[in-house]
């Protein structure tokens, strides 16, 4: 059972601004030494009263305190982190309490294990076995500050896709084969359609052919031949069709089980068709003059 708190656990001395106690002899300070420890085990007796062993403070703990809970068998841990209790505090089904008079109303939590781990040089307390669903922590490590930011960004962007794949259940066949689909689609309007809307129309096909291509050139791959291929079959009803690049050709996207959220790839083609539309607004680009060369003064 685990007890989460944010309450000073020093030594409860007078804190109002601009204080003071006068005393005229070194007994009235033991005596007020030994009123200030009566106070703080009466504290800890009451945080006791809650019936948990593992005690997290968001404050110091200091010796006399610790030593109250050692004695009781209650693992103390102090100075947690402030976001990190409140995780701790929602996967744990606790609450963060700072008054402890009435045990019966305060939410304890509980998990199945604490322990110490070392990470490089970091010293970390990992909490397993947590009852409210699966909470985890991920640890990005790398030379650079710049090294870790980018892994950051691309874990919290791999994230956000998922987060939108949980809301909108619907998924395409990646590998490049809905766009190619989509300019299968497209340039079979195209055909069919007079005038100078038919350059337009292409032209948004063979954008949609980028990514697929994109996907071939970084692999290594020859683009044009597997890119040739992929339209190929796609002509021939084969609607399934995207680019292994484990093998380096075109493969079933069905069964090799290569998906996209379905929101995610529509949001791109929408926001990349904003960029384009907005683009072709414009009418006029204005351009500083570059800064004339003028001669050096006093200097040959």
């Amino acid at each position: 059972m685990i007890l989460i708190a944010n309450t000073p656990m020093d030594t409860d001395k007078i804190k109002v601004f601009g204080s003071s106690i006068k005393v005229d002899s070194m007994a009235k300070i033991a005596e007020l030494e030994v009123a200030e420890k009566e106070k703080m085990k009466d504290k800890v007796n009451r945080i006791l009263g809650h019936n948990c062993n593992v005690f997290i403070n968001r404050q110091l703990i200091y010796n006399y305190p610790e030593q109250l809970f050692a004695d009781a068998g209650v693992m103390a841990i102090e100075h947690a982190d402030f976001d990190g209790i409140e995780r701790l505090a929602l996967v744990t089904g606790g609450e963060i309490v700072s008054t402890f008079d009435n045990p019966d109303q305060v939410r304890l939590g509980r998990c199945d294990l604490i322990e110490q781990v070392m990470i490089g040089e970091d010293t970390l307390l990992r909490f397993s076995g947590v009852p409210l669903g699966e909470a985890c922590t991920v640890v990005i490590r790398g030379a650079t500050q710049q090294i870790i930011d980018e892994a950051d960004r691309s874990l919290h962007d791999a994230l956000c896709v998922l987060a939108a794949t949980v809301k909108e259940a619907r998924i395409v066949y990646g590998g490049g084969c809905s766009e190619t689909l989509m300019a299968s689609a497209v340039f079979k309007l195209a055909a069919e359609t007079p005038g100078k809307e038919a350059m337009a129309m292409e032209a948004f096909g063979r954008a949609l052919l980028q990514l697929p291509i994109t996907i071939a050139d970084n692999a290594g791959y020859d683009s044009a031949q597997l890119i040739s291929e992929l339209r190929a079959g796609h002509a021939q009803g084969k609607s399934t069709l995207g680019l292994n690049m484990y093998e380096g050709k075109v493969g079933c996207m069905k069964e090799l089980g290569i998906t996209e959220s379905f929101a995610v790839k529509r949001q791109v083609l929408l926001s990349a068709s904003e960029a384009a539309e907005m683009i072709l607004r414009v009418d006029n680009i204005i351009k500083c003059a570059p800064r004339k060369r003028v001669p050096d003064r006093g200097y040959c």
